[in-house]
């Protein structure tokens, strides 16, 4: 059967919840989506233009639709991450994460065990985790085994083995880390009580713990067994520091997860924390590389199915940032004040790490990487029509009117490009007037790169409020650049952006990587400038007649004046002496010279 044309496809879709597929004309997958209408969601694709290109070429490559009804979202939700990972499909959003994470397991056998490790072994153990340090694991294994001695070694403890006497007693024992149920001398039931015990702690649930220890002191004190009740107090002493260390919210709180999400141009970050009786009891961030610019809501219902999913989330409640999409059976909350938001707030500056530490990783091993995520970020921040591979920024310096400079300094691909930074002396402009001085080597600067056929560059930013901005417009309207150059300010004192036209500052972030960048600009044109500044300043204070002798340069000068310590003294010198600094020519060049001024 011959293949109906798209419009066919799409006009035969129900209006029911499902899964789309596209597939190209070799029939390889290049999307999986889900919808609650899919007609309405697939003839989105088609019917309006889109601005990403990466959307544009897959929507031109879509040859053949299939679907898949489901009777509610949250089934085209499962579904959809179902499919994304075992088909990869190529536009899809990419799920990075590190497995190498630390776990509390408690091994599915007879008498558990109790420990740390990397790999999830799907025998029907009980995983706990991830964590995000291996130093918070072990504390909690260290109290388990302070409050409960369980075993550490890993025989199979069978009843008929145990009766048969095929254990011995070990080392653990006889110090007091376990009871010894390899031999009988703890059975199941008591051992299964402390484990547990064990499972509501690593929860965050300490009621059966407390319950237990209070219950059992109260036994040995009632039997005058002092030494066993006091040590089992101390226990219960060390478990409420423990529960009041590790309760972060209010403790009414209990079965929740948290779900926020950050993101940049290329990927979303998103972070999990599940909270049980105010206590964190597992805290996760994913990465999730964007392929077709979806929008954070998308990247959040597909990462919250992922990681409910992978940890088996039983919560029935979601806090999170926005409304998300998640079915019935699932109550999505989005806290605006109290406890609720601290904990949504806690959650959202673990993702905001989590981002720079990938950050400072890509630098590291992938700097080009690095380069171009800045640069398309750089690009959206300060809404520019191509990425500022090539940035310039001028910053004006003078005392008073007095010796008046300016530096240019020169950026490229985000880093400090030195050969090409330039200094100026003002020509044209007398006394302290920035604005005029502002324009003068703007106009000079990209003349020049006019005349000599140089690259233009993509931002230049002028250090100052509106009055800077508008001298350097109107040296690029003298220029016929404006409008072919972009052209920013920078204030200091609140750092807000300016632009030509533009009565309202835009205000980034103040951690905002593209603020970094140019307020990194601005201090380095200053330091330039200011260097610049007081070179000259020196020049001018140490200028003496020496500089008037005809072959006599700088270097020279400085030479005879570091010898001589004087102008007085250098005059008096005999011709010997000066060659002995100098050289024979220039000395009698220097003796000629006060020859003729006392004549």
């Amino acid at each position: 059967m011959e293949l109906p044309p798209l419009e066919v496809q799409i006009k035969t879709l129900p209006l029911s919840p499902g899964v789309y597929l596209y597939f190209d004309k070799k029939d390889r997958l290049l999307y999986v989506g889900k919808a609650k209408k899919l007609k309405k969601r697939v003839s989105s694709y088609f019917n309006k233009n889109h601005d990403s290109y990466r959307i544009k070429t897959m929507v031109k490559n879509i040859h053949r639709i299939e679907h898949i009804v489901v009777e509610t979202e949250t089934d085209a939700l499962l579904l959809e991450n179902s499919l994304i990972k075992s088909r990869n499909p190529r536009y899809n959003i990419m799920l990075r994460d590190d497995k190498t994470y630390p776990w509390l397991v408690i091994k599915k056998e007879r008498f558990p065990r109790v420990f740390l490790t990397r790999k999830m072994i799907k025998d029907g153990s009980e995983y706990y985790g991830p964590y995000t340090s291996v130093r918070t694991v072990r504390t909690l294994l260290e109290l388990v085994k302070t409050l409960y001695p369980i075993r550490t070694c890993n025989y199979d403890l069978q009843q008929d083995k145990i009766n048969e006497g095929k254990f011995k007693l070990c080392l653990e024992y006889h110090i007091g880390n376990c009871k010894g149920p390899c031999t009988g001398l703890q059975n199941e039931v008591q051992y299964n009580r402390s484990i547990e015990a064990i499972r509501g702690i690593v929860k965050g649930d300490f009621k059966e713990a407390v319950s237990y220890f209070t219950e059992l002191m109260q036994e040995h004190a009632a039997n005058m067994e002092f030494e066993e009740a006091q040590l089992l107090k101390e226990k219960l002493e060390i478990l409420t520091r423990y529960q009041a260390k590790s309760t972060v919210v209010n403790p009414n709180i209990s079965n929740v997860d948290v779900f926020t999400i950050v993101s940049d141009e290329a990927a979303g970050y998103v972070n999990y924390l599940q909270i049980n009786h105010g206590a964190i009891t597992r805290s996760h961030t994913m990465e999730l590389k964007k392929q077709l610019d979806e929008t954070d809501k998308e990247l959040l219902e597909l990462a919250i199915i992922e990681i409910r999913n992978r940890f088996d989330s039983q919560s029935r409640e979601i806090y999170t940032q926005f409304d998300v999409e998640l079915g019935e059976n699932l109550k999505v909350t989005i806290p605006k004040l109290g406890d609720k938001k601290r904990v949504v707030d806690l959650s959202e500056r673990n993702a905001k790490f989590f981002r720079q530490e990938q950050f400072k990783t890509i630098k590291i091993v992938d700097p080009d990487r690095h380069t171009n995520r800045l640069m398309a970020q750089m690009k959206a921040d300060l809404r520019l029509d191509e990425e500022p591979r090539h940035m310039e920024c001028f910053d004006n310096s003078n005392i008073q009117g007095t010796n008046p400079v300016a530096a240019c300094v020169v950026f490229k691909n985000g880093k400090p490009s030195k050969k090409d930074y330039r200094n100026f002396n003002i020509k044209t402009v007398e006394g302290p007037d920035d604005f005029a001085s502002m324009e003068e080597v703007v106009y000079r600067r990209y003349r020049r790169l006019l005349e000599e056929d140089q690259p233009l560059p993509q931002l230049v930013i002028v250090d100052g409020g509106k009055g800077q901005l508008s001298s350097g417009v109107t040296a690029l309207e003298r220029l016929g650049l404006r409008g072919k150059v972009p052209i920013i300010g920078i204030a200091k004192r609140l750092e807000e952006l300016f632009y030509p036209n533009d009565p309202v500052p835009l205000y980034l972030d103040k951690r905002s990587e593209t603020l970094k960048v140019i307020q990194h600009m601005r201090n380095e044109a200053h330091r330039f400038g200011i260097t610049h500044h007081r070179n000259k300043r020196s020049k001018q204070a140490i200028e003496t007649e020496l500089d008037e002798i005809p072959g006599i340069g700088e270097k020279t000068v400085i030479e005879l004046l570091k010898h001589f310590r004087s102008v007085k003294r250098v005059k008096e010198a005999s011709k010997v002496e000066l060659s002995e600094i100098v050289g024979v020519s220039r000395a009698q060049k220097i003796i000629n010279f006060y020859k003729d001024e006392e004549e």
